[in-house]
């Protein structure tokens, strides 16, 4: 059955004539218009990073579009590959629902997920390209205005690690204090700030040792160190690629290729030898794939005693100190903590500039709730939300994203209740506040197969780049997993009390054991396993019978020692009591956010080139986090305009507005450009008429569509303050102000008003 419904990728792409995905990677940039430059004569454009090269080329666009005005009706092309990938969702389903194999139902989900990423790498080939940001352009303007760069750059740099400069400084620290306002201010949440630095023992209980891993090989000459399956895939793809590559083989290698999340260490081992896997660098040989933990080891203490590691998610803090944040809470659910730090993982090949690195920043929110009352009270405000949902259902059934309010996708069940959706319409409007935009913009649900074991939902928000669909904030529904886990291992309770109106009769299932028999095998450790036995949870219990029913015994593991429990040690009973107090264990809703990916997204949703100049570039960062709300500009360096500068500086100072002077002698063009190259959002010039009228009155500028009004100068520190906190906006600003049409009089006027 399995062979019957999985064709490969190469003959999907034949018969669609699909291009790849770096088509639309490299494609120029075209930027849509700000709504604000609606009446101004210029416009922004589209620049091919190759067409300024080499004019006499096609730029990869103008390719691209005469290729699409060829293929005809979009949808004429995608349908071949949704319904592929239609059959194949259907062939998983019917699989788990016969319960086939474990080996038959993971190579039917890889299929699955290949033909997912051939169908949504068309879609983006064959959406407008007006969008897409000439990534090099962009990436020489954060390097040269120090945005951010490589650490440690004068000794050769190291991949994966980042310094901001004072401009991304100040953009991250405003897109935290956004999200600090946006969620914790306004949902009165408990923020905490937990060490980095983790005792083994709680990341083993939470998985992270045991799972946390990615195949690795090695150069054996040189050591350097490569992704397992990144480099098989990459060295696959160049063979496939060469013309004297037969169909039979080309077929082979592409099933490979699709399957490579489901092999084990020696499958991987076995294919690295078959197909002669070489470094991609030297030409060396490779060792064969060996496990790799991704969290960075230490040890605690001069001792070496006790190793840890540096966190590599900042949840599990909020975790451990759930039973005081509780009590702080007054013991009510529901109730939610946060925190915002920076966590490690110990990528084997770290791209993408801030996409993939080894330190990176994130923000936390773990929302606990009662299992069984999983409504939020706000959510009716957001239920008119209409956002870009992405389901698992259509994923599988080969639809394409699309908008929905959120009301109704609760209502449907497409999410799975009203607090998972109440967070998912804050985080959109969180995303949309600091820039991303919302056309770029989508939440994915994660399939059945991607989600843990434990979670009942989960979604990620994704945006479109130049790099594809990137997640930059996940949001999951993560049932009690992480307090059972910690609770079973520490044997702290960690529960609330839900009073009951009414008295019930519950049914408790507990082990019974045996102290004797657990004594006499175990002496002073029995103690040990009594405490251990005395907190396990009913599914704990029902799947630890199981195995004493099969294989007449189990096994436990606390406090770094296992021991084995026979029927003779430990039973379970069955009884019934009457309760006036529950406790329970919370569930968890969980919105994870990576703030460096969430920087990148802005940097190319708001990355600009000026019509005319395709040098003169600029970020339209929303004035809520740009990085200087303002510059002072004089027009020259006469000494006259220093009284003014200093007075409004200070003025802005006290009005809580961050700006930056330019005094340099460059022209006030050039100024300009300086300043929107940076993202400043609003820029004061102090002119002539500043000094020779009075009352003293000085010009302010919008940056994105480089309009000017004339107010007097006691006001603007004011008008800048409320336009960078969304008080009021430039349209406002304009209705009230003169517009600024050229400065009236020169440097040895003096004119009386």
């Amino acid at each position: 059955m399995l062979l019957k419904a999985a064709p490969t990728l190469l003959r999907i792409c034949v018969q669609t004539a699909i291009k790849p995905p770096a088509f639309y990677l490299s494609a120029g940039v075209v930027s849509s218009r700000d709504p604000l430059c609606a009446q101004h004569k210029g416009r922004l454009f589209s620049v091919s990073a190759r067409s300024l090269k080499n004019n006499k080329r096609k730029s990869l666009w103008q390719q691209f579009a005469e290729r699409r005005n060829m293929d005809g009706n979009t949808e004429e092309l995608l349908a071949p590959l949704r319904k592929a990938v239609k059959e194949q969702g259907d062939l998983v389903r019917q699989l788990k629902e016969e319960k086939a194999p474990a080996v038959d139902v993971s190579k039917a989900v890889a299929e699955l997920k290949a033909r997912k990423r051939v169908l949504e790498a068309k879609e983006l080939a064959l959406q407008p390209q007006d969008d897409i940001v000439d990534r090099p352009k962009l990436e020489d303007t954060l390097k040269r205005r120090f945005f951010y760069d490589q650490a440690f750059a004068i000794y050769g740099g190291v991949s994966g690690l980042y310094d901001f400069g004072p401009v991304g400084c100040a953009l991250k620290n405003n897109i935290i204090q956004l999200w600090r306002q946006h969620f914790i201010q306004e949902e009165q949440i408990l923020e905490i700030d937990c060490t980095m630095l983790t005792p083994e023992a709680v990341l083993k209980t939470s998985g992270h040792v045991e799972k946390f891993a990615d195949f690795m090989v090695k150069d054996v000459k040189n050591g350097e160190c490569f992704r397992a399956d990144h480099l098989l895939k990459a060295h696959l793809q160049k063979l496939m690629s060469d013309k004297k590559c037969a169909a039979e083989k080309r077929a082979e290698m592409d099933s490979v290729v699709t399957q490579l999340d489901n092999y084990s260490q020696q499958e991987l081992a076995e294919l690295f030898v078959k197909y002669n896997v070489k470094s991609p660098v030297t030409g060396n040989d490779v060792s064969p794939p060996i496990s790799f933990n991704l969290m960075f080891q230490t040890c605690i203490g001069p001792g070496g005693n006790m190793p840890g590691y540096l966190r590599p998610e900042t949840a599990q803090g909020i975790f451990l100190n759930f039973k005081r944040l509780l009590e702080f809470n007054q013991g009510k659910l529901p109730f939610a903590a946060a925190q915002i730090g920076n966590s490690f993982r110990n990528e084997i090949s770290p791209r993408s500039g801030l996409i993939r690195v080894r330190e990176f920043t994130m923000a936390e929110i773990e929302h606990f709730v009662d299992p069984n009352d999983k409504s939020h009270p706000k959510f009716q405000s957001l239920a008119d939300l209409e956002l870009t949902l992405y389901s698992s259902k259509a994923q599988t059934s080969g639809q394409s994203a699309h908008k929905m309010k959120l009301g109704d996708a609760v209502e449907q069940g497409v999410i799975n209740n009203s607090v998972l959706g109440y967070f998912i319409g804050r985080i959109y409007l969180y995303l949309v506040k600091v820039g991303v935009s919302p056309d770029k913009l989508r939440f994915r649900q994660h399939m059945d197969n991607e989600m843990a074991h434990y979670a009942c939902d989960c979604w990620d928000a994704e945006t479109k780049t130049s790099y594809g669909w990137i997640e930059i904030v996940g949001c999951a529904d993560r049932s009690c997993y992480d307090l059972t886990c910690h609770a079973r291992a520490t044997k702290v309770p960690l529960v609330a009390e839900k009073p009951l109106k009414e008295a019930k009769t519950v049914n408790v299932v507990q082990f019974d054991a045996n102290k004797g028999a657990i004594g006499k095998a175990y002496k002073k450790d029995a103690k040990l396993v009594m405490e251990y036995l005395a907190i396990c949870d009913e599914c704990y219990i029902t799947e630890q019978e199981r195995l004493l029913n099969e294989i007449g015994e189990f096994t436990i593991e606390t406090e770094g020692k296992t021991f084995k429990l026979t029927q003779d040690m430990v039973s379970v009973k069955r009884f019934q009591k009457i309760l006036h107090v529950e406790e329970i264990v919370p569930n968890v809703i969980e919105p994870s956010f990576g703030i460096g990916r969430i920087m990148y997204s802005i940097f190319e949703h708001t990355f600009h080139v000026r019509e005319g100049d395709e040098q003169r570039t600029y970020f339209s960062f929303p004035a809520t986090v740009a990085p200087y709300k303002c510059s002072v500009l004089p027009l020259s360096q006469n000494h006259e305009f220093v009284p003014f500068v200093q007075e409004l500086s200070e003025a802005l100072t006290r009005n809580g507005v961050s700006h930056k002077v330019d005094d340099s002698s460059g022209s006030i063009g050039r100024r300009y450009a300086r300043t929107d190259e940076i993202g400043v959002a609003f820029g004061i010039t102090i002119d002539f008429d500043t000094v020779n009228k009075t009352p003293h009155t000085a010009t302010l500028r919008d940056r994105d569509c480089m309009r000017q009004i004339r107010a007097e100068v006691s006001d603007l520190p004011s008008i800048v303050r409320d336009l960078a906190n969304g008080v009021t906006t430039w349209a406002e600003v304009e209705n009230k102000y003169p517009i600024f049409e050229g400065q009236e009089t020169g440097r040895k006027e003096t004119t009386e008003e």
